[in-house]
């Protein structure tokens, strides 16, 4: 079963970069998505839902660096609920992207790219001419330890 999504919208507040006590980088990411339509009598109708986001290591450095508030993007990832309890013994839940790719839209914009060193990991050193990396294992967190 997948559970993938893809998200377009706008960032509503700057990707707030942080890292882990063992040094790796994250990125938090909130976005507003909008839904516009016609209702049966003609009138249009709009909604929004706001979804946030985690972005890890070299890509959260590069999200943080070049996106910013306001900018329309595209996000595809995988959606995660996690649970947690207020010291009240309040229980919460939450519903997140994990990101596995993040870019400007270009619909209404341009955009410059620039090339970035691959890491270790990539395919080059893997002997399989390039390709994408295996998938990075990351750090988990309880509900009091998250970072954010």
């Amino acid at each position: 079963m997948s559970n993938n999504v893809t998200l377009i919208g706008n960032l509503v507040d700057d990707p707030e970069l942080r890292f882990t006590p063992s040094g790796v980088a994250m990125a938090k990411v909130r976005m507003a998505v909008n839904r516009r339509w016609r209702s049966q009598d003609g009138e249009w109708q709009e909604q929004t839902s706001f979804f946030g986001g985690t972005v890890w290591r070299e890509q959260a450095e590069q999200v943080a660096e070049s996106l910013q508030k306001g900018m329309r993007i595209i996000v595809t990832g995988r959606l995660e609920q996690r649970s947690w309890e207020t010291e009240q013994g309040d229980k919460r839940s939450v519903v997140e992207v994990q990101i596995d790719e993040i870019g400007p839209s270009l619909r209404w914009a341009t955009a410059t790219v620039n090339r970035t060193q691959r890491s270790d990991d990539w395919g080059n050193k893997q002997g399989n001419g390039g390709g994408a990396p295996a998938p990075a294992a990351r750090e988990e967190y309880g509900p009091d330890e998250a970072p954010f």
